[in-house]
């Protein structure tokens, strides 16, 4: 059986009884924070907490190259990257959890490819369907047999953050065709797909975007809604099947 990982915010790592921690030193420097392992139900997984622990390094300045090799040197095949966005979609309610099945990438100046010199060499990814892969599919599984409401597909678009995105910028994303907007998904999904790892996100709806309502984002709003709908993720990932991933 192939090891899974799980990549998210540090938050969530409260959520699972963690046990040992694994090295965060790769050639590409240190990942964002030790890998550690947590129970899921019948499987065992490492989890990684992506803005470090404590929760400290903005989207733009994650090492996405060190935090995808950690994982690797551990012997992770498949990753569920959990990802906090807002809404781009109008029927989207916050809270929402949805499994995208594409993205577009808007990020600027961050380092995206492990082939940078002649001991990682020049490799085209083939990325069309960047989350496609049975890691998605046994989130779809695990939803259903946790009865957990997971809206299969839509298209994250990924935006350099931290700050949020204007009224305009999210007029724009919907235009494009992106249903989600996020902050983390690129350049860690293509990273992944460079490495050889099956990746699927997993993402938790925390606010309408810009302009979609009268009232102003509310960031403590954000979190009180990403805290309640944790536990679905939770009660969704602890459903998720070691055959899954064989």
């Amino acid at each position: 059986m192939s090891m899974l990982g799980v990549i998210g915010g540090t938050g969530a790592l409260d959520l699972f009884e963690s046990g040992a921690s694994g090295n965060s030193t790769t050639r590409w420097g240190q990942a964002s924070a030790a890998p550690v392992q947590i129970d899921l139900g019948a499987m065992k997984a490492w989890f990684l907490a992506r803005h470090g622990r404590p929760h400290r390094i903005p989207p733009h300045r994650i090492d996405y190259r060190a935090n995808i090799a950690a994982l690797k040197a551990l012997g992770v095949r498949h990753i569920i990257a959990l990802n906090a966005v807002g809404a781009v979609s109008p029927e989207l309610e916050a809270g929402a959890l949805v499994l995208p099945d594409q993205l577009i990438d808007y990020t600027w100046g961050r380092v995206h490819t492990f082939s940078d010199d002649a001991q990682a060499p020049l490799e085209h990814i083939e990325f069309a369907d960047p989350f496609a892969g049975p890691t998605r599919s046994g989130l779809l599984a695990a939803a259903s047999a946790a009865d957990v409401d997971l809206l299969e597909g839509g298209c994250y678009g990924v935006t350099q953050g931290p700050r949020l995105e204007t009224a305009a910028e999210v007029a724009r994303l919907a235009a494009d065709g992106c249903t989600l907007v996020g902050m983390t998904a690129m350049p860690e999904a293509a990273l992944a797909r460079e490495a050889g790892l099956d990746y699927a996100s997993l993402c938790v709806v925390a606010n309408p975007g810009a302009g979609l309502e009268d009232e102003p984002i509310s960031i403590d709003e954000i979190h009180r809604v990403l805290q309640r709908a944790m536990q679905r993720v939770v009660a969704l990932l602890q459903r998720f099947s070691p055959e899954s991933l064989a």
